[in-house]
């Protein structure tokens, strides 16, 4: 049994972990009572996060979420890894100008598989339950959704700041849209929750399922914990499949290790302090060795590469990918393995770019072309209009997109 003095010292470190990178706490005390009372006795706690299945594979971004919730386990969190896909045929707005598309069923089902596939590779299966928002939302029927509804006025929901934006430029706003913060509350409702962590672009939805765990006489009112959106490649926008600055988790390793060398010296530092399971103290001795000098950035940098890519394969993947990164980057090397794929004579290179997976689209990859990232043939290309006539190509975008293409 630990002493009255080392359970305060380790619900502090706890709390100072927990704390690490987040955007703003409130209910910043709860938390420590519960971590307390888990050093003192051992009962656990309850700690919810909600992901929409919109999209099949999980990035980094993601991730940053995912390792809070994993610190939490250490501390004597027990996860609600809840799959909203009830909502998700709904579409959330938040932080969006406009209504997001609303999903398929199937679409759904099949992306929720893929995210039960991965989640696995940050959290602790133990202390870890996935749930499904359709258990309890599908149950609520007409009269219990016009209960909900009756705990928010329509003044409520346009303080968030995308409704009010859309509000005041006339663009359309559904009433479903109004409903989605009321069942993302009432899951916390549901699920009893102690702790919800979200991004913080999801503020106000969290604070809604405080809200309605007063109003449901819950005898609790669930602490929130923001976490910052991740910025991708580009070191501007946060990272989205869709716009093409992602490392997925399950890229392909060389990949992986690759996209993670790209960021850059300044934003690596966030990276480590939001997705590294290095504690604040070998973080902060990194950054004097850098300050000082008795440290290069790159080796640093290639640290956290080494480290996330083990993470989601093992240490010898990740040194292979290490490897492979200074043979092709260093040593300015072909790859040992490139991807293939077929075309028909006359193809548009900006097609080329766009079905091979090198860029998100033809217009990104004009602008690649354009910036002089395309090369074919080791040989720099800058017309954005070329066609490729039969033959095989050796297509390469920046330092680390590569495609091999076989014109028919």
């Amino acid at each position: 049994m630990l002493s009255p003095q080392e359970i305060k010292a380790n619900t502090q470190q706890a709390m100072q972990e927990i704390a690490r990178g987040a955007s703003e706490f409130i209910g910043q005390e709860y938390i420590a009572s519960l971590v307390e009372r888990f050093y003192t006795t051992g009962e656990r706690f309850i700690v919810k996060a909600g992901f929409d299945p919109t999209a099949p594979d999980l990035h980094l971004g993601h991730v940053v979420l995912l390792s809070k919730l994993a610190t939490f386990q250490r501390y004597g969190g027990d996860v609600k890894f809840l799959i909203g896909d009830f909502t998700a045929t709904i579409g959330d707005p938040s932080g969006k100008t406009q209504t997001r598309k609303q999903l398929s069923r199937q679409e759904v089902e099949q992306n929720a598989t893929t995210y039960k596939e991965q989640v696995f590779k940050v959290l602790d299966p133990k202390h870890t339950e996935v749930c499904f928002n359709s258990a309890w939302i599908s149950e609520l029927g007409t009269a219990g959704l016009v209960q909900l509804t009756a705990q928010f006025s329509v003044a409520r929901m346009l303080e968030r700041d995308d409704f009010t934006k859309r509000y005041r430029e006339n663009l359309p706003i559904s009433i479903i849209e109004f409903i989605y913060p009321l069942l993302q509350g009432y899951d916390s409702v549901a699920l009893n929750c102690d702790i919800e962590l979200g991004g913080n672009d999801q503020k106000f939805n969290l604070l809604v399922g405080r809200s309605l765990q007063r109003a449901y006489g819950l005898a609790k009112e669930q602490s929130v914990l923001t976490v910052p959106l991740l910025e991708g490649l580009d070191g501007v926008q946060k990272m989205s499949k869709s716009l093409g600055n992602y490392i997925g988790v399950t890229e392909n390793p060389n990949t992986m290790y690759a996209k993670i060398m790209s960021v850059s010296d300044v934003l690596m530092w966030k990276y480590y302090e939001l997705l590294s399971s290095k504690s604040l103290d070998e973080l902060q001795s990194l950054r004097e060795g850098v300050e000082l000098g008795s440290l290069h950035p790159k080796a640093v940098k290639q640290a956290l590469a080494f480290e996330i890519t083990a993470r989601f394969y093992d240490e010898s993947i990740a040194e292979s990918a290490q490897i492979e990164f200074e043979k092709v980057f260093a040593q300015k090397e072909m790859p040992s393995e490139i991807a293939t794929k077929e075309f028909d004579s006359g193809v548009w290179i900006c097609k080329v770019l766009q079905d091979g997976g090198l860029c998100s689209s033809t217009s990104q990859a004009r602008r690649d072309i354009q910036a002089g990232a395309l090369k074919i043939d080791q040989q720099k290309i800058v017309d954005e209009n070329l066609k490729l006539t039969s033959g095989e190509y050796i297509i390469q975008i920046g330092k680390r997109r590569f495609l091999k293409a076989i014109i028919r």
